[in-house]
């Protein structure tokens, strides 16, 4: 006769057993013939794609927390930037006589992000708006190149700040103790930052980009 109790007890999911529950998921996902064969480079290709997807949430991460610097221009970062080789030649022009540019054997291909960006994981593509810099060469609609690594400007540096929430473009100058924020214009005004006042310097100006008049 079977034991009613024993017979009770068999089968069904058992407490404890099993994998644990957690957080992870599995994804699987179609490459073109380009990224997959830059996968197979990898030597670890789940770490790899990790590290890629991590780079993506900071990146992400830092334009939710600079949202209000995204609406004082357009923000690019560089390292989103496809590289663009292009001739270049390494030769003095001179305002004289012409120098013949037309030998291919003289040009040698350069990446142009990283020439502009020699620190591309930390700089950024921002499109002015405004005239307060324009006797240093910065007009409306330029685009300007920022290291955001480097928050301690010369004087002699332009640098972005943020000052009570907003964002500015302007020389950081100290003049008798205390810290200004120095137009390039005399139209606007110098501002002083005072102990009251929540100030940091963004980042700054490596390259200036804008069409010749």
């Amino acid at each position: 006769m079977v034991n009613q109790d024993k017979k009770d007890n068999r089968g069904g999911k058992r407490e404890g057993a099993g994998r644990p529950k957690g957080t992870s998921k599995l994804y699987a996902f179609r490459a073109d013939k380009e990224v997959s064969a830059f996968i197979d480079e990898q030597e670890n290709k789940t770490e790899f794609i990790r590290d890629c997807i991590f780079k993506e949430l900071q990146v992400r991460q830092s334009f939710d927390a600079d949202d209000r610097l995204s609406k004082w221009g357009e923000m690019i970062p560089a390292n989103r930037i496809k590289s663009q080789t292009i001739p270049f030649f390494d030769v003095k022009i001179v305002a004289g006589f012409p120098i013949p540019l037309n030998n291919d054997e003289l040009a040698q291909d350069i990446d142009l992000i990283k020439m502009i960006c020699p620190n591309p994981d930390a700089s950024y593509l921002i499109r002015v708006q405004g005239n307060s810099m324009i006797e240093a060469n910065v007009h409306d609609g330029d685009i300007l190149v920022v290291d955001k690594s480097n928050r301690n400007p010369s004087e002699k540096q332009i640098a972005v700040c943020e000052l009570n929430g907003e964002y500015t473009v302007k020389y950081v100058i100290q003049k008798e103790n205390s810290s200004w924020l120095v137009p390039a214009n005399p139209n606007f005004p110098e501002i002083e930052i005072t102990d009251g006042d929540s100030f940091s310097v963004w980042g700054v100006v490596t390259y200036i980009l804008h069409k010749p008049n």
